[in-house]
C-alpha cells in the first residue's frame, strides 16, 4: 500500500529540529510536500540542497481554510498512488498539534500515513511565557475562534492567525468577555534564538501583529472580576449562597416557599416587557434566572438534580421537538411547526392523554386557563364557526348577568359573569391576544390615570374623598389625552 510520512519540522530554527529528521531529510532524493515554505527550518534545508514543493498556492486560490486543507489532502494522496516511494510531507511544530490536514490523512483509507515526529512549540510556549500547564490551560485554531468554547480561566493558546482580519475577529471574540485594555501577548518564534514577545492592549492586537506561520497569542487567565457576566460564575454564586457560610434566608428556601416568589418574578419581567424598558427586562430576566438557579441548587443540594439536568432536558427537548431544523422534517409555515410540536408532545409521553384538556397547571390564573381551555378544544374542532357567533354568545351572557342581578339572585351573578369572562376569553383568543397580558395591561392604565388624579387633586390641597367625581373624571380625560 502506498504511504504517507508526515514530518514535523518544530516550532523554530534548524537547531531544533531532531537529529534523525534532519538526517531523513538531508538523505531523500525526491522533493518534499511542505504545507507552507514560509517557515525557517525549509530556508536552512533548502540551504543545504533539500528539495521542497509547496502549497501555498492555494491559499491564495481559496477563501476558506477548510478547503485548502481538504485539497492538500487530495493532492498527497493522489502523488502517494503515482509515486514509486513514498511520500514525505512536512508540516510546521508537530504533526498531531493543530494540524488538520494531518488529521484529513488519518482519516482517510486509500494510502497509509505515518508520523515521524517533530518537536512540538508548546513547551517553548510554556517556557516562554514561564506558566506550569497543569494549572490549566486551552490551545485553540485561530481559524475556528469560537466564544462558546472559550474557557478564559485557563491560559489562552491562540495558534494558527494567518493574517490581520483573523487577529481582528479574535479581538472582536474576546472584546465581548475582556474589556480593551486587557492585556495579551504575541509570541514569535518561541524557543528559537528569534523568539520575540510583544505585550500588547486586546484593542490594539490586529493593530500591532507581524503575521507569520510562528506566531501564537497568549492570553493571560481572567481575574475573577472580569467573569461576572459568564454562566459558570453565577452557578458558583448560588451554590455559595446555599452552602455552609451562605445566606440564611437562601439557605431556608425549598420548591415550596419560593413557589409564589417565582410567579412575581414572571408578572414583573411581563411588566417590564409591556413597559418597552430593556434595562428593566434585563434585571427581570436576571431575577428570574436567578430562581432557576435557586431552585437546581435546592435540587443539587436534595440530591435530586442539577442545573446540567434541566439544561440538557430543555436542550433534548428543543432538538426533539425541531425536527424542521435539526433533522430533515419539513415545516414551512408557523401552523406546520405547532402541529408537529403537539404531535412530538404526545409521543413523548407515551401515552394518549384521558382527555384533551388534561396538562394544563392547577395553579394558572383562571383568565389564563379559560384561554388555554378554549385552546385545546378549539384545536379538535370545538369550535365556533365564525367569531361573530363568539360576539352574539357575549351579549346573550351579559343579558343573564343583568338578569341575574335584577332578581338579586347572587349566586347566579357570580356564575354568569363568569361565564361573561370565558366568552371574553374566548374572544381574545380568536384575535391572538392573550386575555392575561390584556387585563394586566389594564390594570396599569388604570393605576397610571388614577395616580395622575391624586396627583392633580394634591395640587389643589385635595384628596379623591373630598374631590367630586366631576373633578375626578375631568382629571381622569387629561391622564387619557396625556
Amino acid at each position: 500500500m502506498k504511504q504517507i510520512e508526515v514530518i514535523g519540522l518544530g516550532a523554530g530554527d534548524l537547531e531544533q529540529l531532531p537529529l534523525g529528521i534532519y538526517r531523513k531529510l538531508i538523505k531523500t532524493q525526491q522533493p518534499v510536500y511542505a504545507r507552507t515554505l514560509d517557515h525557517p527550518v525549509i530556508k536552512a534545508l533548502e540551504a543545504e540542497g533539500v528539495s521542497f514543493i509547496s502549497f501555498d498556492q492555494l491559499y491564495e486560490e481559496e477563501e476558506q481554510f477548510g478547503m485548502v486543507y481538504e485539497r492538500i489532502t487530495e493532492k498527497l494522496i493522489e502523488a502517494a498512488k503515482t509515486s514509486g516511494n513514498t511520500v514525505i510531507y512536512a508540516v510546521p511544530g508537530h504533526p498531531m498539534l493543530a494540524e488538520k490536514t494531518v488529521q484529513l490523512l488519518l482519516e482517510q483509507y486509500e494510502t497509509a500515513v505515518s508520523i515521524a515526529g517533530g518537536q512540538s512549540y508548546l513547551d517553548d510556549l510554556f517556557t516562554a511565557m514561564k506558566i506550569d500547564p497543569i494549572e490549566g490551560f486551552q490551545f485553540v485554531d485561530g481559524t475556528d475562534f469560537k466564544r462558546n468554547q472559550l474557557n478564559l480561566r485557563n491560559h489562552l493558546f491562540v495558534c494558527q492567525v494567518y493574517d490581520t482580519f483573523i487577529a481582528s475577529e479574535i479581538k472582536l471574540t474576546l472584546l465581548e468577555d475582556l474589556p480593551p485594555d486587557y492585556e495579551i501577548y504575541i509570541v514569535e518564534a518561541a524557543g528559537s534564538s528569534a523568539e520575540k514577545i510583544e505585550k500588547v492592549p486586546l484593542e490594539e492586537l490586529d493593530h500591532r501583529m507581524e503575521i507569520s506561520n510562528l506566531t501564537t497569542l497568549y492570553i493571560p487567565p481572567a481575574p475573577e472580576g472580569y467573569l461576572h457576566h459568564t454562566f459558570p460564575f453565577l452557578r458558583e454564586v448560588m451554590a455559595i449562597l446555599r452552602g455552609p457560610d451562605g445566606c440564611p434566608w437562601d439557605k431556608k428556601q425549598t420548591h415550596e416557599s419560593l413557589r409564589y416568589h417565582t410567579i412575581e418574578e414572571v408578572y414583573e419581567l411581563i411588566e417590564a416587557i409591556d413597559e418597552e424598558d430593556d434595562n428593566h427586562i434585563v434585571e427581570e430576566l436576571g431575577d428570574l434566572l436567578m430562581h432557576i438557579l435557586l431552585h437546581s441548587q435546592i435540587g443539587e443540594d436534595n440530591g435530586y438534580f442539577t442545573i446540567d439536568d434541566v439544561i440538557q432536558s430543555i436542550s433534548d427537548k428543543m432538538i426533539y421537538r425541531h425536527p424542521h431544523v435539526f433533522s430533515t422534517t419539513v415545516a414551512d409555515t408557523e401552523e406546520a411547526v405547532l402541529q408537529n410540536w403537539e404531535e412530538l408532545k404526545k409521543q413523548e409521553k407515551g401515552k394518549e392523554r384521558e382527555s384533551i384538556l388534561d396538562g394544563i397547571p392547577a395553579h394558572l390564573p383562571s383568565l389564563a386557563k379559560a384561554y388555554k381551555l378554549t385552546s385545546k378544544a378549539g384545536k379538535v374542532g370545538f369550535e365556533w364557526g365564525q367569531v361573530e357567533e363568539v360576539w352574539e354568545k357575549l351579549k346573550e351572557e351579559i343579558n343573564e348577568v343583568i338578569e341575574a342581578v335584577e332578581e338579586k339572585e347572587f349566586t347566579d351573578v357570580e356564575e354568569e359573569l363568569g361565564d361573561v369572562l370565558f366568552v371574553l376569553a374566548n374572544i381574545s383568543r380568536y384575535y391572538k391576544v392573550n386575555p392575561e397580558v390584556a387585563l394586566e395591561r389594564a390594570n396599569r392604565k388604570f393605576v397610571s390615570r388614577f395616580q395622575y388624579i391624586e396627583e392633580k387633586l394634591k395640587e389643589n390641597q385635595q384628596t379623591p374623598k373630598t374631590a367630586s367625581l366631576q373633578e375626578m373624571d375631568a382629571y381622569w380625560e387629561e391622564a387619557k389625552k396625556k
